[in-house]
């Protein structure tokens, strides 16, 4: 459990908000306007209606005294680059802020972020990813050269075990988890699994070994 500023409770913002508290932490949200936070204050730790870009409002917070910030101002630019600045000369631990553009990454590193996240980018790239290819249920990037894909089975590992289908050496990649029909999910499993028709695998891989596993198993339908 952690002790995470929010500022900026926008659609971004908001949803972050929620699943960090479903995640059991604790989290005080800050926005200038107090009807974007209502349905989140009974559920928050704390909350405070006030304008960051006021070092007034920020040293109120205690902001020193948090393992996480992260500041989601999306539609002024100025204002995330100033409370940036500003959480961070006031000795925010780890600062985290969104942008939306790569020249805004550039300019909130230079002033003090730690961390900067594109939601919506993020987003775009993993979905043109996923609809891209056929045969993809779900699909995490790790970093610009691999990912973990949820794929249905080829024909000849199914009833076989994955030591059996010899998956690993044959295709390099590496079965992380089994996905059952119920949405079940079982991680890590043993090289004396038998694989089902009906299950996806999530396996490990460089993309373009992926994508030459994904184009066999299209060829087999």
């Amino acid at each position: 459990m952690k002790s995470i500023l929010v500022i900026g409770m926008g659609r971004f913002g908001h949803h972050l908000t929620k699943n960090l508290l479903e995640l059991g932490n604790d989290v005080m949200i800050v926005d200038s306007e107090e009807n974007r936070m209502e349905d989140l204050v009974p559920y928050a730790t704390s909350a405070k209606i006030g304008d960051c870009t006021n070092p007034e409002v920020l040293r109120s917070l205690g902001v020193a005294n948090f393992d996480l910030i992260f500041i989601c101002i999306g539609t002024n630019f100025q204002s995330s680059l100033e409370i940036t600045s500003l959480v961070k000369e006031m000795g925010g631990r780890h600062v985290v802020s969104k942008a939306t553009r790569d020249i805004q990454a550039k300019f909130l590193l230079r002033n003090g972020a730690d961390e900067v996240i594109y939601p919506e980018k993020d987003i775009a790239e993993k979905c043109a990813e996923r609809y891209s290819m056929d045969n993809v249920f779900d699909y995490i990037e790790l970093d610009d050269d691999y990912a973990v894909y949820e794929i249905p089975p080829m024909r000849a590992w199914i009833g076989r075990s994955i030591r059996e289908a010899d998956i690993a050496r044959k295709h390099n990649v590496m079965v992380l988890g089994i996905r059952d029909e119920t949405g079940d999910k079982k991680i890590m499993p043993s090289a004396d699994y038998v694989v089902k028709a009906e299950e996806h695998l999530m396996v490990l891989g460089e993309r373009g070994t992926v994508s030459r596993l994904l184009k066999q198993i299209g060829s087999e339908k």
